[in-house]
């Protein structure tokens, strides 16, 4: 009977209690199994998934701040973009003195021989295409394939959203940032409103943008009284206005005043 007394009590539940010992869980087999406890993750995997996160959730907000940004350019004119800030730190990294030349002119002061050169510069088919011209695009990756690209494909489109919000750098992000943004500007502010952004901010040389500032610098007159021949030769400029000046650009702007012709400016 004493040894009865002092054998353990397993009750309904099989489980014994020893001062602060653990409970233990014993099965219909006389087994005892520990609780189970929740895995844990490995800190270096939580915090990967937490970077991700919150990178996403950045990329999200940056690209509806620049979608915000181009609807709310319907109706503000632009005060600055990347290209200017990015023109602005460089000269104060360098030591150099950087003089911005920018005023913004409504569409009607600049005038028609001005916009038509530089749309038959930069974007023959800008009124078109819906932001992407996939005919020139077929024609420059056929001229990368074959080793020697002579021409550019980005539109006038892709080149303001390009100045607007991402500088002269080139990537394989910026790319698709603006691929997804040129419809939105398409949709949000139309060719006219496009073609008028673009002109007033485009650079036209070492801290001059803008059509009313780059004539005013080169020919010493308003955008509105620019000529078909200096009209030309400004638009010949644009590919590379930091090397480029008017006066050189003989042939280029020959070219540009056959492609007026032919599209019947």
């Amino acid at each position: 009977m004493a040894e009865l007394a002092d054998a353990p009590d397993l009750g309904s539940g099989g489980e014994t209690h020893g001062g602060s010992s653990p409970p233990f869980r014993t099965s219909w087999l006389g087994l005892t199994q520990k609780p189970k406890t929740r895995p844990k993750v490995p800190r270096r995997k939580g915090f990967l998934r937490s970077f991700v996160r919150w990178l996403v959730i950045g990329v999200v907000l940056a690209w509806s701040l620049a979608a915000v940004t181009l609807l709310a350019a319907r109706w503000i004119d632009p005060p600055t973009t990347t290209v200017h800030i990015q023109r602005r730190l460089q000269a104060w990294a360098h030591h150099r003195p950087y003089h911005e030349r920018y005023k913004f002119v409504p569409l009607s002061q600049i005038s028609p021989d001005l916009q038509h050169a530089v749309v038959a510069a930069e974007d023959a088919r800008f009124y078109q295409h819906h932001g992407f011209d996939w005919h020139e695009i077929q024609i420059a990756a056929e001229d990368d394939l074959e080793g020697g690209r002579t021409r550019g494909a980005s539109t006038i489109t892709q080149q303001l959203v390009k100045n607007l919000f991402f500088g002269t750098g080139r990537s394989v992000l910026r790319k698709g940032a603006e691929f997804t943004l040129v419809p939105v500007a398409e949709l949000v502010l139309g060719k006219r409103r496009i073609l008028e952004i673009y002109l007033n901010v485009v650079e036209w040389g070492p801290g001059i943008y803008g059509a009313d500032s780059a004539c005013r610098y080169y020919d010493k007159i308003p955008a509105r009284d620019i000529g078909r021949e200096q009209a030309a030769r400004l638009a010949a400029i644009l590919p590379a206005p930091l090397r480029r000046r008017p006066e050189r650009m003989n042939n280029y702007s020959v070219l540009i005043l056959e492609r007026m012709s032919q599209i019947g400016w």
